[in-house]
C-alpha cells in the first residue's frame, strides 16, 4: 500500500509541474550541449542534451526566473510568466569575456596559487554546506561502439545477431543506453541511501540499470577520488606536490559574484592526477564548476585514452549554498582497433538540508528498486525526464524495444536456435552446442577432440578431457540448475575416469544452493590445487621438473551454501573418500631426455617403488562461515547483492572432522581461520594482508594426504594478480603439517605513488610491489620471505606480466629467485 501512495503523490506532482523546454545554441546557431538550466534560489535544474534542447519542470505558479549558465559562456536569467503548462523558450548563448590584468606574474607569487590556498583552507567549511541532504537525481548512461573490424588478430567478430544489429554498416551504434530515477538520501562521508523510482535500459523491459547515485559520486572537497585508484584533487591538502595551477582569467556571474578560472597542470606525467580547469568563486572560495580530463594510463587502465568529468555548481542567495546539479563523466577507449565511447549525465535537484537524519535512517541497504521500477510507460518518462532525449537515443530505444517484442516471442527464438543447433558430422569431433533460448535451456558437449583441456603430467602422460553438461535457468525468480559429467582418458596409464557434478541454487536472495559431485578423478595433495595444469605441463615437457603429485580419488559429495544472516554465508560439506596411490607411468619429455623425472612421492622424491600413503578410505565432513563485517547490498525485485564494505576484514572460520575411516589412525579433527584485509593507503597506495591459523587434534598418524598444505612455488612463474596465497619459492610439501601453523601473507602495492616520481622507471608505467610472507609451525624454523617487484607490465595496453625478486630464510637456509608473472595463464587455465 505504501508503494501506491507513493506512486500516487508522484503522478500528482508531476501533473502540476509546468514544463519549460527549448533550445540553447551559440551565437552562430551551433546547439551547445550539457547546459545548466535552474530556476533562481530554487533546486530545480536540468541540463541541454547533445542538440541543446532541454525541458524544465517548475513548481511556482506567476513568474519564473530561469539561469541558464555554460562554462565559456556568459550566465543568463530570464525571466518566464506562465500562462499555460508549457513554454517554449530558445536561448541564444553568448561567449564569456575573461578578464585577467596585465600584470608580470611572479612564480613566487602565483595569483592562482594564492586563490588554490584559500580554496583549501576553505574546503571543510564549504563541504560542510552540503554535508547532509535529500536529492532527486536522474541519470543517463550511453555506451558506444564504432569502426567495430570485422576480424580481429585474423578471427572474426561476432558480437552476437543482437549486438550486431545494433550496428550500422560501418560498425559503429549504441550498445547500451539507460536511464534512471532515484531519490537519494546522503551524509557525509560516505552514507548512502538511494530509492529507485524508474529505471529504463533500451531493448531490455526486465533489466534495472546500474546507473546510481552510489556509483557516481565524485567529491572534489575530498582530498582524493576514486576510479580504480585514488586521483588527487586539485584541491586536496598535499595538491601542491602534485599540480602548478594558472590564473587564465575571471568573470562574474548572474549574482554578480568573481569567478576565477584556473588552469590544473601536473607537475609529473605518471601521477595520478587531474588536468584541466576549476573553477573557484573568489569570496567563498568554494567550487563553481569542474572541467577535467583523467588519462587512462594515469589511473593504470590502458584501454581508456581519456576520460572527462564536469561538474556545474548553482547557487541558492536564501541559504547561500553552493550545490551540484549537474556532472557529466564521457570517456573514449580501445582495444584491437575497436573504438568505444561512453557518456554519463547526472542531474542533481530538489535538494533538502535537513539538521539532522533520524538515528537509523542509514542501514546496509544502500540501494532499493520500487516494485515495477522498471515497467514504467513511455507518457511517465516523457514527463519527469529532465533532459530529452536526442534522435539517436530516440531511435535507439523505438527500434531496440520494438525489436525485443519479435526476439521475446518463441517463433523467433526458436528459428535462430535452429539455425544455431545445427548438428554437423565433425561436431562429434570438436563439440557441439544446444540451445532453447525461449524455454530457457542449454546442452554442450565437448567433443572428443578438446584439445584445450589437453595436458601432461608423469602419472597419466598426455590426457584430456571431455563432456557433457545441461543448464536450466530461471532469472526471474533467481533459479539456476546444472548437471554435468567429465570424462578423462590418460595416454601413458591407459585409464579413463568420470566425474559428474548436480548443482541447483533456488535463488538470488540468500544464494541458497545445493551441490552433489561423484567419480573418479586424479587429485593433487593439495586439495588449493597450487600448481596449474598448463603450467605443469610445460615445466614438465621442457624441464624435466614434475612438480605436481597427484592420488587416485573416488568420491561421493554433497555441499549446501546459503547467506543465513547479512554478510554472514555458512557451507556444509559430506563426502565419502576412498584414495589410492599412483605411480610414475611415462618418462616422456621434449628436452633433457636423459634425465630422470622425481618419483609421485612427495615425502620421498627419489623413491619410486614405496607410495606415499597406503589405500584407505573415509567419511569427511566439514561447516565453514564467511563473514563480511559491515556487509552493504542492493535489493532488487529480481535479486540481493551484496557489495563488500572495504573498511572491515573478511573473516573465515572452518571445523572439519574426518571420522568412519577404514583405520581409526585416519580420523581428526581441524579447526581453521582466516583474516583478509585491503587497508587503503589513499594515494600512497594498497595493502593487503591474509593471515590463517589452524590447529588439528588427535591427528598423529593420519595420511598425508589430509596434512595442511602450503601454496607454495618452484616453477618461478606466478599465475595470480596478487600474491597474497602463496610462498613463491618454497617447496610445495616440504613443510606440510598435521599440527598447528601461522601463516602470513602481506603485500603492498604503491599503485605508482613511489614509481611515478622515479626518473626513466617511470616511462614504465608500473606499480611497486614489496611483499612479506611468514610460516611457522610446531618442531620446525620459520620459514620466511621478501619480496620486491613491479607489476603492471606490459607491451602498450596489455600489462599483463609482473617481475619479483624473492629473498627467502629458514633455519639458516637462504634461497634467492626471481619470479615471473604471467597474470593470463590465471585465465587461460
Amino acid at each position: 500500500m505504501k508503494n501506491y501512495t507513493l506512486l500516487a503523490f508522484l503522478f500528482f506532482s508531476i501533473s502540476n509541474f509546468a514544463q519549460i523546454k527549448g533550445t540553447i545554441t551559440d551565437e552562430k546557431g551551433n546547439p551547445l550541449p550539457f547546459v545548466s538550466v535552474l530556476e533562481e534560489n530554487t533546486y530545480s535544474s536540468t541540463t541541454s542534451n547533445e542538440q541543446g534542447n532541454y525541458q524544465l519542470n517548475v513548481k511556482e505558479v506567476g513568474k519564473n526566473k530561469i539561469i541558464f549558465q555554460y562554462l565559456g559562456f556568459k550566465t543568463q536569467k530570464i525571466v518566464v510568466s506562465r500562462d499555460s503548462k508549457s513554454v517554449t523558450l530558445d536561448v541564444v548563448m553568448l561567449e564569456e569575456s575573461f578578464a585577467l590584468n596585465e600584470v608580470v606574474i611572479d612564480p613566487k607569487n602565483n595569483p592562482a596559487n594564492a586563490i588554490i590556498r584559500s580554496a583549501i583552507a576553505n574546503k571543510k567549511e564549504n563541504s560542510d554546506k552540503t554535508a547532509r541532504y535529500t536529492a532527486d537525481f536522474y541519470s543517463k548512461g550511453m555506451f558506444k561502439v564504432k569502426d567495430l573490424p570485422k576480424k580481429i588478430l585474423g578471427q572474426k567478430v561476432d558480437l552476437g545477431e543482437d549486438m550486431s544489429s545494433n550496428l550500422d554498416s560501418t560498425g559503429t551504434g549504441i550498445l547500451y543506453l539507460s536511464e534512471t530515477i532515484s531519490k537519494i538520501t546522503f551524509e557525509k562521508p560516505n552514507k548512502l541511501k538511494e530509492k529507485i523510482i524508474a529505471s529504463k535500459i533500451s531493448g531490455n523491459n526486465k533489466g534495472y540499470s546500474y546507473n546510481t547515485a552510489s556509483l557516481s559520486t565524485y567529491d572534489f572537497y575530498d582530498n582524493t577520488l576514486d576510479f580504480d585508484i585514488k586521483l588527487i584533487s586539485p584541491i586536496a591538502d598535499n595538491a601542491f606536490n602534485y599540480y602548478k595551477y594558472k590564473l587564465e582569467g575571471t568573470f562574474f556571474d548572474d549574482n554578480n559574484q568573481q569567478i576565477n578560472k584556473i588552469k590544473v597542470i601536473p607537475k609529473r606525467d605518471k601521477e595520478p592526477v587531474f588536468e584541466g580547469y576549476i573553477y573557484i568563486i573568489d569570496d567563498s572560495f568554494a567550487i563553481y564548476a569542474i572541467d577535467l580530463d583523467i588519462k587512462g594510463y594515469r589511473m593504470k587502465n590502458e584501454f581508456t585514452e581519456v576520460m572527462n568529468l564536469k561538474q556545474s555548481f548553482s547557487y541558492n542567495s536564501k541559504n547561500k549554498i553552493w550545490t551540484k546539479n549537474a556532472q557529466t563523466l564521457s570517456f573514449n577507449a580501445g582495444i584491437f582497433g575497436i573504438k568505444f565511447s561512453g557518456k554519463f549525465n547526472y542531474v542533481y535537484s530538489n535538494y533538502e538540508f535537513p539538521a539532522s537524519f533520524e538515528k537509523k535512517t542509514f542501514g546496509n541497504e544502500i540501494v532499493a528498486f520500487e516494485a515495477n521500477s522498471n515497467k514504467k510507460d513511455d507518457a511517465f518518462w516523457n514527463q519527469i525526464r529532465p533532459i530529452p532525449l536526442t534522435i539517436e537515443e530516440s531511435t535507439d530505444y523505438t527500434k531496440k524495444d520494438s525489436l525485443q517484442t519479435i526476439r521475446k516471442s518463441q517463433k523467433y527464438t526458436d528459428s535462430i536456435d535452429t539455425k544455431n543447433n545445427k548438428f554437423k558430422v565433425w561436431d562429434i569431433l570438436m563439440g557441439y552446442d544446444y540451445k532453447n533460448t525461449f524455454k530457457k535451456y542449454s546442452f554442450d558437449y565437448k567433443g572428443l577432440l578438446n584439445l584445450t583441456s589437453l595436458s601432461f603430467n608423469t602419472v597419466q602422460g598426455f590426457n584430456f578431457d571431455s563432456g557433457f553438461s545441461f543448464r536450466k535457468w530461471n532469472e526471474e525468480e533467481g533459479k539456476n540448475t546444472s548437471i554435468s559429467t567429465t570424462f578423462n582418458y590418460g595416454f601413458s596409464d591407459q585409464r579413463f575416469r568420470a566425474t559428474g557434478e548436480f548443482s541447483h541454487r533456488f535463488n538470488n536472495i540468500n544464494y541458497a544452493t545445493i551441490w552433489v559431485s561423484g567419480g573418479t578423478k586424479t587429485a593433487q595433495f593439495n586439495g588449493a590445487e597450487p600448481i596449474s595444469k598448463i603450467v605443469n605441463s610445460i615445466s614438465s615437457l621442457f624441464f624435466k621438473d614434475n612438480y605436481m603429485k597427484l592420488y587416485n580419488l573416488e568420491f561421493a559429495q554433497i555441499n549446501y551454501s546459503q547467506d543465513i544472516l547479512n554478510g554472514i554465508n555458512l557451507n556444509a560439506k559430506l563426502g565419502y573418500e576412498q584414495r589410492k596411490p599412483l605411480f610414475n607411468t611415462t618418462d616422456y619429455s621434449f628436452f633433457k631426455r636423459d634425465d630422470l623425472y622425481l618419483s609421485n612421492n612427495p615425502l620421498a622424491p627419489d623413491d619410486f617403488t614405496t607410495p606415499a600413503f597406503t589405500q584407505h578410505h573415509l567419511f569427511k565432513t566439514s561447516l565453514s562461515a564467511r563473514i563480511n563485517f559491515g556487509n552493504k547490498y542492493i535489493s532488487r525485485p529480481d535479486g540481493r547483492y551484496n557489495v563488500k564494505n572495504e573498511k572491515y576484514p573478511t573473516i573465515l572460520l572452518a571445523f572439519e572432522k574426518a571420522f568412519a575411516a577404514s583405520e581409526k589412525k585416519y580420523e581428526f579433527e581441524r579447526i581453521g581461520a582466516s583474516v583478509q584485509y585491503d587497508l587503503s593507503l589513499d594515494n600512497k597506495g594498497l595493502l593487503g594482508m591474509n593471515f590463517r591459523a589452524g590447529k588439528f587434534f588427535n591427528a598423529e598418524n593420519i595420511s598425508f594426504i589430509d596434512y595442511r598444505h602450503f601454496n607454495g612455488n618452484q616453477t618461478h612463474i606466478g599465475t595470480s594478480d596478487r600474491y597474497l596465497n602463496v610462498f613463491n619459492l618454497m617447496p610445495y610439501y616440504d613443510n606440510s603439517t598435521n599440527d598447528s601453523y601461522l601463516e602470513i601473507h602481506s603485500e603492498y602495492n604503491d599503485t605508482g605513488f613511489i614509481m611515478n616520481k622515479i626518473p626513466l622507471l617511470n616511462l614504465l608505467k608500473s606499480t611497486m610491489n614489496l611483499g612479506f610472507h611468514s610460516l611457522a609451525i610446531p618442531d620446525r624454523k620459520p620459514y620466511s620471505e621478501f619480496t620486491v617487484g613491479l607489476d603492471n607490465l606490459g607491451f602498450g595496453k596489455f600489462k599483463v606480466f609482473r617481475l619479483d625478486y624473492v629473498h627467502s630464510y629458514q633455519g639458516g637456509t637462504q634461497q634467492n629467485g626471481v619470479v615471473f608473472g604471467l597474470k593470463i595463464l590465471n585465465v587461460l587455465d
